[in-house]
């Protein structure tokens, strides 16, 4: 008999995964976990019944919500990821060289060696680096009581619901700029806008009240039904909106990076926004 993982994130809609083989299934920390094999998206893992990642499209999320930020601004030294326990944002982030320091806060340590041990090809050895500083803690006290500042923050959170329901709210986007250098940059995951609009727009509300620049930008994630994700972007800094496709191609080469989905042509396309992903930007 066939077993099917169906997941009912979003009201009216239902997504089944095939599972040709459920590899591991229990709680860990806070979480419901459970690793099964699909034909077409190799190992997937879900968390509380929702899909976080999978083998064959993970490099998109991981990849525009690293990159974007970090070539934007161009002399980024020091990176704060919130959550990312599988290790694909760290993959990331580690492959930027001229980055100093890495602090990764995740809030359970069993998502990371479990991740390592089941979806070693995520990290890629990431948690080796000698750059990065790992943090279990709660991503929300963290930065409300951290005494120093970030270049770039990530935002690599579950849906607002459980323990990722902190990360969404006023007082943490509030607490992560005050984490910001001058200039900084703070990215956030959105979820997609056609099923998930007041994410963003909540979200898009804290920003506007926050930064000069406060806006979002999109990527298909096959996954993550119903649309492209939103990302959302924030800074104090006008100028890395304008950056140019050369500028950024010359940066890209520069770091040394060979990129399946991000391109210089895809960072500056994926700030054009449908209507209706605007009208949730501006409400």
């Amino acid at each position: 008999m066939t077993d099917w993982v169906t997941e009912s994130l979003h009201d009216g809609l239902k997504t089944a995964f095939r599972a040709d083989e459920i590899l591991y299934r229990r709680a860990v920390g806070q979480q419901d976990l459970v690793l099964y094999e699909n034909p077409t998206f190799g190992r997937m893992l879900a968390l509380d019944g929702v899909t976080q990642v999978t083998e064959a499209d993970e490099f998109i999320y991981h990849e525009m919500l690293t990159h974007v930020p970090l070539l934007a601004h161009g002399a980024v030294k020091s990176v704060l990821i919130i959550g990312g326990g599988d290790g694909g944002m760290l993959r990331e982030v580690a492959r930027h060289a001229s980055v100093e320091r890495i602090v990764m806060v995740e809030i359970d340590e069993g998502v990371v060696t479990f991740s390592q041990e089941f979806l070693p090809g995520l990290s890629a050895g990431a948690f080796d680096d000698a750059r990065l500083e790992l943090v279990i803690a709660d991503g929300a006290d963290y930065i409300r009581n951290a005494d120093e500042r970030f270049d770039v923050i990530i935002v690599d959170s579950t849906d607002p619901i459980g323990p990722g329901e902190v990360l969404f709210t006023d007082h943490f986007y509030g607490h992560a700029k005050a984490r910001l250098n001058a200039g900084g940059v703070l990215v956030t995951q959105n979820g997609v806008p056609f099923v998930q609009g007041g994410e963003l727009a909540g979200t898009m509300r804290a920003f506007r009240s926050l930064f000069r620049v406060a806006t979002c930008y999109l990527a298909t994630v096959p996954t993550y039904v119903g649309g492209p994700m939103a990302f959302g972007f924030g800074t104090d800094d006008t100028a890395l909106l304008s950056v140019t496709p050369e500028t950024l191609a010359q940066r890209h080469a520069a770091a040394g990076l060979d990129t399946r989905y991000y391109t210089p042509d895809v960072h500056k396309g994926a700030f054009a926004l449908p209507g209706y992903v605007q009208e949730l930007v501006d409400a």
